[in-house]
């Protein structure tokens, strides 16, 4: 059982946990080409299908600390320090990405969105805010920059520098008497 469990929770990892890593890394460089190019739908709908990837694949990611904690169950080692490390990394590598990396994604998201309806209404935004007219409608589009690209860069490294950890812990397991 052992070999099974262990073989689901390394399974599962590499297939919810990978995808989330690359996507989200790829997020911030293309989310900077959409804002650099507001008319390229093709830039957009790159950041949106990253966007999905990231949010789908962190709700399938669940999976890798319930078969990670029946593995260690089965094992034995719940009590074990390098994997009471491992789970208080885990947890804020989720904190990370559920407070920071996805809500960032999102206003990115929107604000390009933004862009995209404002395009040629730049005169209209500043003639129709407080009158009603169309430029109403989009002055309270998000403003987003490269700025907001570099803080959701820092912070999906720390994302992804979290889960690297964690996966050395889980190779190298120091001071684990259950063999390396």
């Amino acid at each position: 059982m052992n070999k099974f469990l262990l073989a689901v929770h390394v399974l599962a990892a590499i297939v919810a946990v990978g995808p989330v890593t690359v996507a989200a890394s790829m997020f911030p460089p293309s989310a900077r080409k959409a804002l650099a190019e507001p008319g390229d739908a093709q830039a957009l709908s790159t950041v949106r299908v990253l966007h999905r990837i990231c949010q789908v694949y962190a709700t399938v990611g669940v999976a890798v600390p319930v078969f990670g904690f029946a593995t260690a169950k089965n094992m034995g080692v719940l009590g074990d320090t390098w994997l009471i490390v491992s789970i208080a990394l885990t947890a804020l590598a989720a904190v990370v990405l559920a407070a920071l990396v996805l809500p960032r994604q999102t206003a990115l998201v929107e604000g390009i969105e933004g862009m995209e309806g404002m395009e040629g209404m730049e005169e209209s935004i500043e003639e129709g805010v407080g009158g009603g007219g169309q430029g109403a409608a989009y002055a309270g589009a998000s403003r987003v920059g490269p700025r907001d690209t570099a803080r959701l860069a820092m912070f999906t490294g720390l994302f992804n520098l979290l889960w690297a950890t964690v996966t050395i812990l889980m190779i190298v397991r120091p001071g684990s008497t259950t063999g390396a």
